[in-house]
């Protein structure tokens, strides 16, 4: 992959892996559409285990992320 295309998706990851750390500890987390339209649903997300589970995928997304910046991939097949 070109390193054009690859620290993109890369910086994409570690937002997204921020983002899943600290949303469901906000009030974005606490008012939305689905805990209006799904009462039950409300139960189960504002649980802390379950925001924890979510925070520890975003902790290991952001790790990934970074781990993959810090190694550089080499190239598959070289041309002859």
């Amino acid at each position: 992959m070109s390193r054009v295309v690859r620290v993109p998706i890369l910086l994409l990851w570690l937002v997204f892996g921020l983002a899943l750390i600290l949303v469901p500890w906000s009030d974005i987390w606490e008012i939305n559409y689905f805990l209006y339209q799904y009462p039950a649903l409300g139960f189960v997300l504002k649980n802390p285990f379950v925001r924890g589970a979510i925070s520890g995928l975003g902790f290991m997304n952001v790790l990934l992320s970074l781990e993959a910046f810090r190694h550089r991939t080499t190239a598959v097949a070289s041309r002859t």
